[in-house]
């Protein structure tokens, strides 16, 4: 099928920006608002197969409802018709600047601050589409996108999918591996389910290689990688690359802990640890990890560079032959008269409290039970485990029976309040009527009017949290103090320059009488050595070139004193004051001079001397 160059009489297609497994995305422009856009387009040789073609409008359904800033906006979905059939498309925000992997791999490692300030926006990124059910299950660097204003951008949502989808909504089946190795989680390697601890995992890899230029694990095929991520563990970042504190060497290793359960639960907790290790905080992660490793096989593995994936169910063959043993049991008691009613069709209801979702509806099909699946708030069971069923565990029913699974969604979740430039006491009483009860406060630097102030709360406001979990508040703390410095006989753009490097952001300039060279700063105000808020203006005063420093006159006679200041450049008025008794060694000599000597004067201003009589 060839790509139309024009889609629905709205989008005109240009250059190819890249490929995908299943897709292409072209620069195209939107003719109706007159603005460039990105537009995704199922690969030709693909659009007759149906599983292609519905896992496509999933994408586009699931990157259609995130709504952040942080992710890359869709702001159309459609399908244009073509002589060899319908060719869906997604429209998206067209967003130009330099992905983390690019930028990686023309700079190598980042700096640690400039590391922890994009994975954070990441994590706000993560926490949305987490807070509406979406795990993204390819968090990499070449999908982390930042701008020329550098903002952060999260793209591709290809092979996300909902946390809550039935079996049969899922874009691959549990024993399914998606992702890309270098940044796969344990349990992704596995083919097991996954949830939000997927994405933290992940985006622990690309934190990693951040810091250190370099991937968490390597190796010959993706075979190899992901036995890495399931088995062996994490070389600490500061062993790879110097300048890495404990604290963030900590909060990337409890990000890679292998079992899900041991890593920060949301990525709005990572996020949190994030801020702390930033603002010199310790964090919450152990700065000393303890081993974090799945238990040891009694026999060891003759080929330890193998990954076994999950294949079909195992039990199969053995099952079938016990279902044959059964059938051939019933038939000889057929034969031998006996007449078997009663217990024969009924079964026990197994006890899967506890269980995944999957494990529990597993166990109910093996005992010939319909397991139906309901969820509910429980903040003491795990969410996505099982509460309990109905009928309640060993009753005795019929078989083929449908059982309840009342499964846990975790502790109860409420929308988090807005509390942004309350003051704490308020911002507390109002998370407090809304439910959240754990709350803790963080001071950062911010605006003068925002100090006492609120300024944001982990997770953000208008997101969905349980009650149980911690909310920080972050109070501003005002502008951080610098300290003014020297800059006197730079040049104008010098001085902003060493400014702009201090932290100050508002730089002014105004001229001022100076007998430095033109153009050179003579001063600033505040001075220099002042300590004043970040965002204080200073000015620079710059000087016009217009002043002598007054020489010292004193002992001269008046044609010397005249022929003096004119080689200085003097061209005001040279007056003479009342004369002064000093002796008649002082006579007709310049025993007094204003402006005093070394005091700088105007070229143009005026000199006052007065001499001995």
């Amino acid at each position: 099928m060839t790509v139309p160059q024009q889609l629905t009489d709205r989008y005109e297609l240009g250059e190819i920006l890249g490929f995908g497994g299943m897709s292409e995305v072209h620069r195209a422009r939107d003719v109706r608002l007159h603005r460039d856009v990105a537009i995704k387009i199922l690969r030709a040789d693909l659009v007759r197969d149906p599983s292609f073609y519905q896992r496509f409008r999933r994408e586009a359904k699931h990157t259609a409802a995130l709504n952040h800033p942080s992710i890359v906006a869709v702001y159309d979905t459609g399908e244009a018709q073509t002589p060899n059939g319908k060719l869906p498309f997604l429209v998206m925000e067209y967003v130009e600047g330099q992905t983390v992997g690019k930028l990686i791999q023309r700079h190598g490692a980042m700096a640690p601050h400039r590391a922890i300030a994009i994975i954070g926006e990441v994590c706000t990124a993560l926490e949305f589409s987490h807070s509406r059910g979406i795990v993204h299950r390819d968090i990499k660097p070449a999908n982390i996108m930042i701008t020329p204003t550098g903002a952060v951008k999260v793209m591709d949502f290809g092979i996300a999918h909902a946390m809550n989808a039935t079996t049969g909504d899922r874009l691959t089946a549990t024993s399914a591996v998606v992702g890309t190795a270098q940044y796969f989680s344990p349990e992704q390697a596995r083919g097991q389910e996954v949830d939000a601890r997927t994405d933290v995992y992940s985006l622990g890899c690309v934190l990693y290689e951040m810091l250190t230029g370099q991937a968490l694990f390597t190796g010959d095929t993706p075979l190899a990688v992901a036995y890495q991520h399931v088995r062996e563990r994490p070389v600490p970042p500061s062993q790879r690359r110097a300048g890495i504190s404990p604290e963030l060497d900590a909060v990337v290793l409890k990000a890679l802990a292998k079992k899900p359960d041991k890593r920060y639960q949301s990525a709005a907790e990572l996020h949190a640890d994030l801020l702390r290790v930033g603002s010199g905080d310790a964090p919450e992660a152990s700065v000393q990890p303890p081993p974090d490793t799945d238990e040891t096989p009694a026999v060891r593995d003759p080929h330890p560079h193998t990954l076994q994936l999950p294949a079909q169910d195992r039990r199969g063959p053995s099952r079938s032959w016990l279902i044959a043993g059964a059938l051939a049991a019933v038939t000889l008691l057929v034969l031998a008269g006996v007449y078997v009613v009663g217990t024969m069709n009924r079964v026990r209801v197994p006890d899967v409290h506890g269980l995944t979702r999957q494990e529990a509806v597993s166990r109910l099909q093996d005992r010939g039970l319909s397991p139906q699946v309901d969820t509910k708030p429980d903040g003491s069971v795990e969410a996505g485990r099982v509460i309990d069923t109905d009928p309640a565990a060993d009753a005795s029913v019929a078989s083929g029976s449908d059982i309840t699974l009342n499964v846990s969604t975790g502790p109860e979740q409420r929308r988090i309040p807005d509390v942004s430039s309350l003051t704490y006491d308020e911002a507390v009483r109002t998370l407090h009527d809304a439910g959240f009860d754990n709350i803790r406060r963080m001071s950062q630097p911010s605006k003068a009017e925002e100090k006492d102030r609120v300024v944001e709360t982990i997770p953000a406001a208008q997101q969905d949290s349980a009650t149980s979990n911690e909310i920080i508040i972050v109070v501003g703390a005002g502008p951080a103090t610098r300290q003014v410095p020297d800059v006197t006989g730079q040049t104008e753009d010098q001085a902003r320059q060493n400014l702009g490097t201090a932290g100050f952001t508002t730089i002014l300039r105004t001229d001022a009488d100076s007998n430095l060279p033109i153009g050179q700063v003579a001063s600033t105000d505040p001075p220099a050595g002042a300590s004043v808020a970040s965002d204080t203006p200073i000015t620079l005063k710059v000087s016009r070139a217009n002043q002598i420093e007054t020489p010292d006159l004193t002992n001269l006679f008046y044609g010397d004193a005249q022929q003096l200041l004119q080689s200085l450049g003097f061209t005001g008025l040279f007056l003479k004051g009342p004369d002064i008794n000093a002796g008649n060694d002082k006579r007709a000599k310049i025993v007094q001079q204003d402006p005093a000597p070394h005091v700088p004067v105007n070229r143009d201003g005026t000199i006052t001397v007065n001499y001995g009589s």
